[in-house]
């Protein structure tokens, strides 16, 4: 990936477009989170009803500490599964717009374990992490399969990193003392416990 399709993916960001980049599992359709405008951009996008949350990706621990507040089980668990295939569900901070969350007062936050992504999020900052396909279809595996199901125009930047075979990430709302597994991906439901009995 040079630095010139970064480059552009940032300032594509800058002026509220979206851009579809890869992470560890499948291609993301990223937008900046603090954007309004660029979000909603997201569900039209997508045709996904504004109902169903949005995930956050970030670069950094200290980024999920922006915006949700992380107890100890994020802690445990972000200390050994992160960056990598695991969406954890907090309590969202204000900064979080409630567009994102659907109406939630809860958060979907991971930080991918892929080079690109992690370059793009932490010279930008939080994007969405939203799997980069219309809604009830199928997440193509390669940017060719994506441009076939948006619209021209309707992305600005596709980072091309080839095709993406990984599993979607394991999903865990680690809000309530007792953590729920929403998805379970490649990091099972006995890895995630595991990871915190032991802490």
């Amino acid at each position: 990936m040079s630095k010139i399709d970064l480059s552009r993916a940032i300032t594509a960001l800058k002026c509220g477009e979206l851009v579809v980049y890869p992470t560890d599992t499948l291609y993301a359709l990223g937008a900046d989170v603090y954007n309004g405008d660029a979000v909603r951009r997201i569900f039209e996008t997508k045709h996904r009803p504004f109902g169903i949350p949005l995930s956050v990706a970030v670069a950094s621990f200290d980024s999920i500490e922006n915006i949700a507040f992380v107890n100890y089980n994020a802690r445990r668990l972000a200390e050994q599964f992160l960056p990598g295939s695991l969406t954890l569900v907090l309590n969202k901070k204000s900064t979080i717009s409630s567009i994102i969350t659907g109406g939630l007062d809860k958060v979907a936050v991971r930080i991918p374990d892929n080079e690109v992504a992690l370059e793009l999020l932490s010279k930008f900052g939080p994007l969405t992490a939203t799997s980069a396909n219309v809604h009830d279809m199928e997440t193509p595996r390669d940017i060719e399969g994506i441009k076939k199901q948006f619209k021209d125009g309707d992305v600005t930047v596709y980072l091309d990193c080839g095709k993406l075979n990984a599993l979607p990430s394991t999903i865990v709302d680690i809000t309530t003392k007792t953590p729920k597994i929403i998805r379970e991906g490649i990091i099972t439901k006995k890895n995630i416990l595991d990871a915190i009995r032991h802490g």
